[in-house]
């Protein structure tokens, strides 16, 4: 909560104050919230305001990689109002379209840096105000996986994973990303993820991407639910209650005993589903053997693979088949740890 004297001040503040300012800044929240959304351009409207044809701006998409499309559920390009502005401004400076699309992407890289700098100051505010900035030219999945964990790996890189930086900065991370799903829209399909908890604590990098991942499954429709793989008590009830239609193993940190112990106990309460891993790093032998495939680290494409395996068209992803909870084999009861 931080800077908030109660819970309910601070969800008040980000859920109305919040959105009210970004409505007349004519820009998205700080947070993504729900109903303020980044404002997107059909392919057509994106070539208007750049005076060109649609087809010239796909070719510099083709060519230049940008400006970068998202894509609606019909699979028709979104352009960014954002980028396709500020290439805009780059291309009536008088600019060739190379050097105009260098300066729009240097003017969209700046966030990044801004970020480092108001993280590395400790100062939480002006963070705020940089994902604020980085949501006025991208979409919240985006702002996340082109600023937000970037900026936190590489404060990570500079004072350690392990130092007092790193911990404030990714409380302030994991903060950001569990108030953005929150106010997310409420998940309009009925497939549900659980995703089984294997990271060390909240100050594991890996934790955070976890927190993306969830984020983005939300965002996608789809109901997430993070069970940690130590947290067996009770665990049938939950499944019988939530009903998941694919389980994501995340972290390294939890051992192949602890994570086969969970997930048989997920198959004695939900049956053979379909288990992928992310960010298990570590473990290429053991998934070779269970046949279990790993998700892309990045949470945007993890969240897209989800998406297609429980629409039933994953077939030709590159994670080739997801392995079923009854491939793991069942676990020898746990034993005492020996202590010197």
């Amino acid at each position: 909560m931080g800077r908030y004297q109660s819970w309910s001040t601070f969800a008040r503040f980000d859920a109305e104050n919040c959105c009210i300012l970004a409505a007349k800044r004519d820009r998205t929240c700080a947070l993504g919230c729900y109903p303020c959304r980044v404002r997107t351009l059909k392919t057509s409207e994106a070539a208007a305001v750049l005076n060109v044809s649609p087809n010239t701006l796909r070719a510099w998409e083709r060519r230049f990689g940008y400006p970068k499309p998202q894509r609606s559920p019909g699979k028709h390009r979104l352009y960014t109002h954002g980028e396709i502005a500020a290439l805009r401004d780059a291309l009536q400076e008088g600019l060739s379209i190379s050097s105009a699309i260098s300066r729009a992407r240097e003017s969209v890289a700046a966030d990044t840096h801004v970020l480092v700098g108001a993280l590395a100051a400790f100062e939480l505010e002006r963070a705020d105000a940089a994902m604020e900035g980085a949501l006025a030219l991208r979409s919240v999945e985006r702002s996340v996986e082109e600023v937000l964990l970037p900026s936190l790996e590489e404060i990570g890189d500079r004072h350690g994973f392990d130092s007092a930086p790193w911990a404030l900065a990714a409380r302030w991370a994991g903060e950001w990303l569990l108030r953005a799903q929150r106010l997310s829209p409420r998940p309009d399909r009925r497939p549900a993820v659980l995703f089984g908890d294997a990271t060390r604590d909240q100050l594991d990098p890996d934790a955070l991407a976890l927190r993306a991942l969830e984020l983005c499954v939300t965002r996608a429709g789809l109901r997430a639910l993070t069970m940690p793989i130590t947290g067996l008590a009770g665990l049938g009830d939950v499944l019988t209650a939530y009903a998941p239609q694919v389980v994501v193993i995340a972290g390294g940190e939890d051992s192949d005993d602890d994570v086969a112990r969970w997930a048989y106990r997920v198959r004695a309460g939900s049956g053979a589903l379909p288990v992928l891993l992310f960010r298990r790093r570590g473990r290429e032998e053991r998934t070779r053997t269970t046949g279990a495939r790993h998700l892309p680290p990045s949470p945007t494409l993890a969240a897209g693979q989800l998406v297609e395996v429980l629409d039933g068209s994953g077939r030709d992803l590159h994670i080739d088949e997801p392995f079923e909870l009854d491939d793991i084999s069942v676990p020898s009861p746990r034993r005492g740890r020996m202590t010197a």
